[in-house]
């Protein structure tokens, strides 16, 4: 018997995980990097990080419980729909599912068995995932998503911001840039490899945007300590 190891249970809490760890990286890292460039003290270069990760924290995790609550809220819509359509215009459904499961590839009098059986084992289960494409695996959770994010954008952030506490105020700006990229590297590496994508892919994606989003707001920092 041939054993498989599947990784979509993992998209929902690993794409907000991701998303958290490199938006934390790559916004602290950049906040730095243009107070840092307009030539701010040390002092205030921390306080501005420290706050931007509480900021950034609460506000990834806020963004994901609202955005996927939003599409828990349109789940929740489609199955009752469907739960309706059900108690009302069940022949009607029963020929839907039969036809969904002829067009997969089954003949006729399989794909009515088929639809018969699941429908009378769960009819709404049955509908919700060959119908509306509703599955346990991939339905949204939004406080697992928040929680993911937050937390993963505090080890982000965290960083950068460490990285600035030790360094002197000499290197700051190579220093943090270089260590930020690194771990933007490892995280994109880690992420691909979770997902069950290419490693280098996954890692040159992250580096080319890291590198692009601190190199223009490094730029601007500097602009704006040449006007003032």
């Amino acid at each position: 018997m041939t054993l498989h190891f599947h990784r979509s249970h993992r998209s929902g809490w690993l794409r907000a995980g991701v998303l958290g760890a490199n938006d934390g990286t790559l916004s602290i890292a950049s906040l730095l990097l243009g107070v840092a460039a307009a030539h701010m003290s040390p002092h205030a270069i921390m306080v501005t990080g420290l706050a931007g990760l509480v900021a950034g924290a609460l506000s990834m995790g806020a963004g994901e419980y609202v955005s996927v609550s939003s599409q828990a809220d349109t789940e929740r819509a489609d199955l009752e729909m469907e739960r309706h359509a059900l108690q009302h215009h069940y022949d009607a459904e029963y020929a839907e599912l039969r036809d969904i499961y002829i067009h997969r590839g089954l003949d006729a009098e399989l794909a009515a068995q088929v639809a018969h059986q699941l429908m009378t084992h769960d009819a709404l289960g049955a509908h919700a995932r060959d119908d509306i494409g509703i599955t346990g695996t991939l339905a949204a959770r939004p406080l697992q998503a928040a929680v993911a994010s937050s937390i993963s954008f505090v080890f982000g952030g965290v960083v950068p911001i460490v990285m600035g506490v030790f360094v002197s105020p000499v290197y700051f700006i190579p220093v943090i840039t270089a260590v930020s990229l690194l771990f933007l590297i490892m995280l994109g590496a880690l992420a691909a490899w979770a997902g069950g994508a290419s490693i280098l892919r996954g890692a040159m994606r992250v580096l080319i945007w890291g590198a692009l989003t601190m190199g223009v707001t490094g730029s601007l920092g500097s602009l704006f300590h040449l006007t003032i």
